[in-house]
């Protein structure tokens, strides 16, 4: 069995980038041709729409698998639509897994004891795609409950080389109103990186990181920094590039010398890349693909000219 953050890094060395493509499906955005195509077949309009979920994402995945390490498929829009949304979900992360990308799945799940173990062994696969229904290589976790939360996510991660990833200091506008508050003479996002810290330097590989990641938002760099700091053995997960104004330079203090250690998000920019800006023009509607394509390789290139350079050696 290969640990997480093993994989992860191999998997950032073959791109040569830390670009990380979010599929965040939305029925009104969704191209014509795709919701045309489900509507001919199927009358329910939760099957319509999970079936355009699907169709959309997969194609997305066919696009982007050659050129990044990974995509974040979340939940939220596919559960939405019930039974239907959550068969898609499935088939999407299996998919994805199928074509070499690594998976996190944008859960946001947590809770306690025997509850929050049989969360992540419904979405840990890790290693082997088919040692969880979800498949996902990886899961975000929500830490609100206390340490107890993590503790089962982090079990069921190392037994199955699997990651989680702890909300830490999120991206939203509205995330200081609890992770700001002071208490023992620091804030509540330094207290909970600082259990996250522990919890994965327990774990660590040969590569310095454990299975336990962080999610810390490109649109506080200056927290950025400081989190990558006191958590240097966390992989990080990053989103806010973009759409919610995060930049490559943002992130920069994410990354060792050697270009690892983070994921950096772009969801809308990339899924719907061809609906506003210098892409739709170009592209438009008929060519969503295209500008999919695009979209992905101007990020590539932007976070190249502000990170430090990918190192090729890969680990067992």
């Amino acid at each position: 069995m290969t640990p997480y953050s093993t994989r992860l890094h191999n998997a950032i060395r073959a791109k040569q980038t830390i670009a990380l493509v979010g599929l965040d499906p939305r029925l009104d955005w969704l191209p014509a041709e795709i919701l045309n195509s489900a509507r001919e077949q199927l009358d329910d309009p939760q099957a319509i729409a999970a079936q355009a979920f699907e169709e959309f994402c997969i194609r997305i995945i066919d696009v982007v698998a050659p050129l990044v390490p990974a995509v974040k498929p979340q939940a939220a829009f596919f559960e939405e639509l019930g039974p239907d949304g959550c068969l898609a979900l499935c088939r999407v992360i299996r998919y994805a897994r199928e074509q070499g990308l690594i998976v996190i799945c944008d859960a946001k799940r947590g809770d306690i004891g025997t509850t929050a173990e049989a969360y992540a062994r419904a979405y840990l696969a890790g290693d082997d795609p088919y040692a969880a229904p979800w498949a996902a290589d990886a899961l975000t976790v929500n830490p609100y409950l206390g340490r107890d939360t993590l503790d089962p996510f982090v079990k069921v991660a190392n037994e199955r080389g699997a990651g989680i990833y702890v909300l830490v200091r999120t991206s939203n506008p509205g995330a200081g109103t609890f992770q700001d508050r002071t208490m023992d003479g620091q804030t509540v996002y330094q207290t909970v990186a600082d259990v996250v810290e522990s919890l994965s330097a327990a774990n660590k590989n040969a590569d310095g990181y454990g299975c336990v990641g962080a999610v810390v938002g490109a649109t506080y760099p200056a927290e950025l920094a400081e989190l990558r700091e006191r958590m240097p053995s966390v992989p990080l997960l990053i989103p806010g590039y973009g759409s919610q104004g995060g930049t490559a330079a943002d992130v920069r203090a994410a990354c060792r010398a050697d270009g690892l250690g983070a994921l950096v998000n772009n969801s809308r920019g990339i899924n719907f890349a061809y609906r506003s800006g210098a892409l739709a023009e170009e592209f438009g509607e008929q060519r969503w693909e295209a500008a999919v394509e695009a979209a992905t390789k101007r990020m590539i290139a932007n976070l190249a000219t502000h990170l430090p350079k990918i190192t090729h050696v890969e680990n067992g």
